[in-house]
């Protein structure tokens, strides 16, 4: 307020009240003489927050007008070492996950509003697999909402650490689930090939070379799992008469080996409609028990019984999913004139290069720093593969790739 006019308002009010004096004097009612309030100094300063809240919706606005709000799926391929899985913890910052990196993309590439970074359910967010800790990925899906902002992936990428990256994009329909449209996944296992040797062969020796018989008795055992059998026996506490046991799998083989770091390895492949929590490597721990010969292979299709078999549970280190498949959205909406087929084909090559670079090296060097696959199988000997018991078990666990058991 300038000085004019505050000095006008303090004599304003000067007078009022010598009137009220004179009133009460004269014994009228003084209250008949309205008091003079002043003027706030700043009104600006007092609506502030208003006025930020107004340009913040009206960004968002601006923001929606400019892009338009789409459902699409993102490919994305990552090293999970570091990182307490896939899936987002809300409100637990200290043990950080990818989708944490993939949300504070979203949110700074400006592709999402911010708050949508704490409601992932207002972008419908959906992830395909819930991949574990350490666990790493070449072709993870999810989906969700977003501004179809210009540039998007390199915009999304410039956020994200080198060994996150979202490799692709495409629009789908309005009611696409990644996890609920998913027809089945392929995941992989990499693992020295000493794991394979005698179980008096010494374990650390990096220059053992996995001979043909041995591989292909490897191969042949990973085919006993092809088939619907019940895996009760391959997770925790699921009973042998629990449907949601009985798993379908329509493929699982070992590789040809190959050296890295002067050691061999090798990728095992394995595809299932989907897969119960520690399955996968509780499948490759038998066949391995099995061929370093601390169990016999009648074990294998025993496992699949009412009786509680022991089974071991290799190392969480090499496992990675490869591939989430689309087959009956393909078929339905593909070739509708709208959608895309959710294969990846022009994808391939920036898959095999970032697996090259991000997953199968890390493998490598945390295989050979930590010796997990070596320590692993020094327990094998006190398993007992003879013994059984019939068990119950009663409480439901979650599946490998992160769906609720049915």
């Amino acid at each position: 307020m300038s000085s004019p006019a505050r000095a006008s308002n303090q004599l304003s009010q000067s007078e009022c009240a010598r009137k009220r004096m004179m009133m009460a004097a004269e014994g009228q009612n003084p209250a008949q003489i309205p008091v003079l309030k002043r003027a706030p100094d700043s009104p600006v300063e007092e609506n502030d927050h208003q006025v930020k809240k107004l340009k913040t919706d009206d960004d968002q606005a601006s923001d929606e007008k400019r892009f338009p709000k789409r459902k699409v799926v993102l490919l994305m391929a990552y090293s999970g070492k570091g990182y307490y899985g896939m899936q987002r913890n809300s409100g637990n910052s200290q043990f950080k996950t990818i989708e944490d990196e993939l949300v504070t993309a979203l949110i700074k590439s400006g592709c999402i509003p911010e708050n949508h970074g704490e409601d992932m359910k207002k972008m419908s967010f959906q992830r395909c697999a819930r991949t574990d800790k350490g666990v790493s990925a070449a072709g993870q899906v999810v989906s969700l909402k977003l501004w179809m902002i210009d540039d998007i992936l390199e915009k999304i990428n410039n956020h994200l650490p080198p060994q996150i990256r979202v490799l692709g994009y495409k629009r789908v329909t309005g009611g696409f689930n990644s996890k609920n449209n998913c027809d089945a996944r392929t995941y992989s296992y990499m693992l020295p090939t000493v794991a394979f040797s005698p179980k008096d062969h010494n374990q650390e020796d990096t220059s053992f070379r996995l001979d043909t018989e041995t591989f292909q008795l490897v191969n042949r055992l990973f085919a006993l799992y092809k088939g619907t059998h019940n895996f009760h026996n391959f997770t925790s506490q699921k009973g042998p008469r629990d449907p949601s046991a009985k798993r379908y799998i329509t493929h699982m083989s070992c590789g040809d080996p190959f050296v890295r770091q002067g050691a061999q390895f090798a990728v095992i492949t394995v595809r299932g409609q989907s897969f119960m929590m520690h399955q996968i490597r509780k499948m490759i721990g038998l066949v391995i028990a099995v061929v370093k010969g601390y169990a016999r292979e009648e074990i294998i299709e025993r496992s699949w019984g009412e009786e509680k078999v022991d089974v071991p549970k290799a190392p969480g280190l090499g496992l990675v999913l490869e591939r989430v498949h689309f087959d009956r959205y393909n078929k339905r909406f593909g070739g509708d004139g709208l959608h895309e087929t959710l294969e990846w084909t022009q994808e391939e090559d920036a898959i095999a290069a970032f697996k090259e670079a991000h997953i199968y090296s890390s493998i490598v060097e945390t295989e050979s720093q930590e010796k997990s696959m070596v320590s692993w199988m020094a327990t094998l000997p006190i398993h007992d593969f003879e013994a059984t018991e019939t068990g119950k078990q009663e409480r439901k666990d979650e599946d490998e790739d992160g769906n609720a058991s049915d």
